[in-house]
């Protein structure tokens, strides 16, 4: 009996060492567990903290962004008004531009006809280029190209003096009314009579005879086709004259030159067949009419319209609508 209760008092030795093991084993388990809960719940906390700040930094962020998208609507609708401010102050800068050269290229174009001054139409061009050139916009180089054409055309022109051509002609129709004609011109002075008879009778045929020289004249008609004219044609042959060098003034002022030319050479054919070539007037006045006709050579001066045509043409098409 002895062995069999050695041997149950050891069993419950051996269970009760493995009971008090399982005990320790199991607290141990427990507080390993309890800390890993315990710092689970540290972690879950920290994390939790972490997404609020998170959250609150998003939300930060998204009032920052809103801030910002709104700067920049604001900014972008600024850019924009200040687009079309700059549109419209640059169109109206260019239209400034435009109207000034158009008055400018006007009044050449007018002197260009009334004075033939090269001068002032090439200074015109020029000052017009230059401004062109200065502002540096592209859509203007096919007006400075136009420029460029009238320029050289101007270069090359001959150098006319119309004022100093129709000072003339103004002079010529001006004396047109004091020219001798050829029907009211004197006869040449008489031979020198011979020498004074010495008798009575030689003497009293010598008074007799000039008395009757003075009574009668004989005059020989040099030209054949002499015409004589009463008082209204004349007139009319003044006044024709007059008109017709009146017209190749006009001639001249609108760069005429085959209507200059022919008025001119009427003019000297009506000059030479109805008045005296001996008189001082007359011939003073047909070297005036030749000077005149050949010193208008090149009438067909350059004109700047082509020039003139294109700035209004630009012009037009920035003032159509939707421009």
């Amino acid at each position: 009996m002895l062995p069999v209760a050695i041997g149950f008092v050891l069993i419950a030795v051996v269970l009760a060492w493995q009971w008090y093991e399982d005990r320790n084993e199991m607290g141990a388990l427990r507080e390993e567990v309890a800390r890993r809960l315990r710092d689970s719940e540290a972690d879950s906390r920290d994390a939790r903290l972490v997404a609020r700040q998170a959250q609150e930094a998003q939300r930060e962020a998204q009032a920052k962004l809103a801030q910002i998208e709104l700067k920049l609507a604001e900014s972008q609708s600024q850019q924009v008004a200040l687009d079309a401010l700059f549109q419209d102050l640059s169109r109206g800068r260019d239209e400034w531009v435009l109207a000034e050269i158009d008055q400018m290229l006007t009044i050449a174009s007018q002197q260009l006809q009334l004075s033939g001054s090269a001068q002032v139409a090439l200074t015109a061009l020029q000052t017009a280029d230059a401004r062109l050139a200065r502002s540096g916009r592209a859509q203007f180089l096919p007006l400075r190209k136009i420029f460029a054409r009238d320029i050289e055309r101007l270069k090359s022109a001959p150098n006319l003096d119309v004022p100093g051509l129709a000072v003339k002609l103004d002079q010529l129709i001006a004396s047109v009314d004091t020219l001798t004609l050829a029907q009211d011109a004197r006869p040449q002075a008489p031979a020198p009579p011979p020498a004074e008879p010495q008798g009575l009778w030689e003497r009293l045929g010598a008074e007799i005879l000039g008395e009757m020289r003075r009574l009668i004249r004989i005059q020989n008609v040099e030209r054949a086709d002499a015409a004589l004219l009463n008082p209204p044609q004349v007139l009319f042959l003044r006044e024709n004259l007059k008109l017709r060098l009146l017209n190749a003034r006009l001639a001249l002022l609108a760069r005429d030159e085959v209507t200059y030319r022919n008025d001119l050479k009427l003019a000297a054919s009506w000059l030479g067949r109805y008045f005296d070539a001996r008189s001082k007037d007359v011939a003073s006045a047909a070297g005036t009419l030749k000077q005149l006709d050949s010193g208008g050579t090149g009438l067909s001066f350059p004109a700047i319209g082509d020039s003139l045509d294109a700035v209004r043409g630009y012009k037009a098409s920035r003032e159509r609508p939707g421009r």
